[in-house]
């Protein structure tokens, strides 16, 4: 059977959230339609705690559940690389594993891709501590201007895309964070869309200031030299010996 969409959720230490996830995300996806087959595939990136034992036990109840687990710590690209890889589906749908991304959101970006190549959700009303909104708003407005991708929200995970299209980019660690501007370097087709955003309830957030700042300012230099060096040429005409030449 054909697989319209693949849903990848990389999983770090998310003991407190995978289930209740997988269970708001299911009525989500059937809601697509029976002419819609999906499978999810949860990433487990080295979890310590109980997340991969919980895994195991749904893929007994979950048919449409695939789990990776990795033996130990990769990060996040890593994550997003090996679902990639994994997927069936001809749509790919991404989102964090701490249930800050809405899964009731999906139908919306699902309905663009049908005219892109990837949809971004973009966190209008974000619900992070006061700390984490101003690096991310720092962070954002510097790559904008570094990286010429046109996009508010790159830190958002809620994203679709279309596989073929994601098939052309190399993934590198980090680079989660500027597969927009890649997509465009490659002149493919990207739609960002206002999405909701929801305070972590459970769990520890992975992130701080060390992992935002240092690593990412320098993949976004990487990224800015890419954009500048890219191969560009136009055709005017092409001949050959079977040209025709009355």
């Amino acid at each position: 059977m054909s697989i319209d969409y693949s849903v990848i959720i990389p999983l770090k230490d998310e003991e407190e959230n995978i289930e209740e996830l997988i269970e708001e995300l299911e009525p989500v996806m059937q809601g697509l339609g029976p002419d819609h087959p999906w499978e999810l595939i949860c990433v487990d990136d080295g979890s310590t705690d109980r997340t991969l034992l919980i895994l195991q036990e749904l893929c007994k109840i979950k048919p449409y559940l695939r789990v990776l687990a990795f033996t130990q710590n990769f990060g996040q690209s890593s994550g997003f690389a090996a679902g990639f890889q994994a997927a069936r589906g001809r749509y790919l749908i991404t989102l964090d594993g701490d249930r800050q991304n809405d899964p009731a959101d999906i139908p919306k970006l699902t309905a663009a891709i049908a005219e892109n190549d990837l949809v971004v959700g973009w966190r209008v009303n974000r619900r992070d501590p006061f700390e984490k909104k101003i690096i991310s708003k720092i962070s954002n407005t510097i790559r904008r201007y570094c990286c010429h991708d046109g996009i508010h929200d790159t830190g958002c995970s809620l994203k679709v895309y279309r596989k073929e299209a994601l098939e052309k980019i190399k993934m590198y660690h980090g680079m989660h964070r500027f597969l927009p501007a890649l997509f465009k370097i490659e002149g493919l087709r990207v739609k960002e869309i206002p999405v909701r955003h929801r305070e972590r309830a459970k769990g520890k957030t992975k992130y701080h200031l060390l992992n935002r700042s240092l690593g990412p300012i320098l993949d976004m230099f990487v990224v800015r030299w890419m954009r500048r060096r890219h191969l560009k040429h136009q055709i005017r005409e092409e001949f050959s010996h079977t040209h025709d030449s009355r």
